[in-house]
């Protein structure tokens, strides 16, 4: 694996380079098992149920997945619907707001191995995105100090104005590696998330790096990860 070989560097944010995944994973708990207590019959939402059906993606589709797999129905709804709409998109917007409560309070502080890596990068002038679902990317870099060392971020915003479909869907990536002027084949992608390793490997990605922060490494593997890490810090210095 020689990382020195490719054009562009591709970062997932939550769960890759802040661990925000945590904060999302208690954010959606809190959503979910609040609505799932006023639903008969419907036992508790888990973590299981979050790498099964969210993790990784954009949020109207996590919460639409979700209800399908319990067998319930609600309005899809619209963007701008109040956190306390019975709807699909009532529920995301409930999920988010409960998430940039806890950042606010909580702060944001990324994993030191990431940085460690990304600053590496940097000092040799490597080209490097961040490609997310989360309406909330450009926030959390900031709040985690790296904002500067990213020129291009594609996050839940920039797929909605240019209609891109989320992962596992390919395009996000491809939009990103393309913003850096490099193609699939020339660019790395980091991901922790099975939807964003699958839509890495559907883009075709020159090497797919999974950063097993609880999935598993034989589950990345099966989505199409190259190789897996537990953390960056061990790709320091390749």
């Amino acid at each position: 694996m020689d990382l020195g070989s490719y054009s562009a560097y591709l970062f997932d944010l939550d769960g890759v380079i802040t661990p925000t995944a945590e904060v999302h994973m208690r954010a959606w708990s809190e959503m979910f098992n609040a609505f799932l207590g006023t639903v008969e019959g419907q036992l508790p939402y888990t973590d299981e149920d979050y790498y099964r059906f969210v993790d990784g993606k954009p949020r109207y589709d996590g919460v639409r997945d979700f209800l399908t797999s319990r067998g319930i129905a609600l309005p899809e709804g619209y963007r701008e619907d109040p956190p306390t709409a019975l709807t699909v998109r009532g529920l995301g917007n409930r999920k988010n707001a409960t998430f940039n409560t806890i950042i606010d309070r909580d702060g944001v502080e990324p994993y030191p191995g990431t940085v460690a890596f990304i600053r590496e990068l940097a000092g040799r002038r490597a080209r490097m995105g961040v490609v997310s679902s989360s309406k909330n990317a450009p926030a959390v870099l900031k709040a985690a100090g790296l904002a500067d060392l990213f020129p291009v971020v594609v996050d839940g915003n920039v797929a909605r104005q240019l209609g891109l479909p989320g992962k596992p869907a390919p395009a996000t990536f491809v939009h990103g590696a393309a913003e850096l002027g490099a193609t699939p084949a020339e660019s790395v992608v980091f991901e922790d998330a099975l939807s964003g390793v699958m839509a890495a490997a559907a883009g075709d990605f020159g090497l797919i790096v999974g950063v097993d922060r609880g999935v598993g490494r034989d589950a990345l593997v099966a989505a199409g990860a190259h190789v897996v890490v537990a953390d960056l810090q061990e790709l320091v210095g390749l």
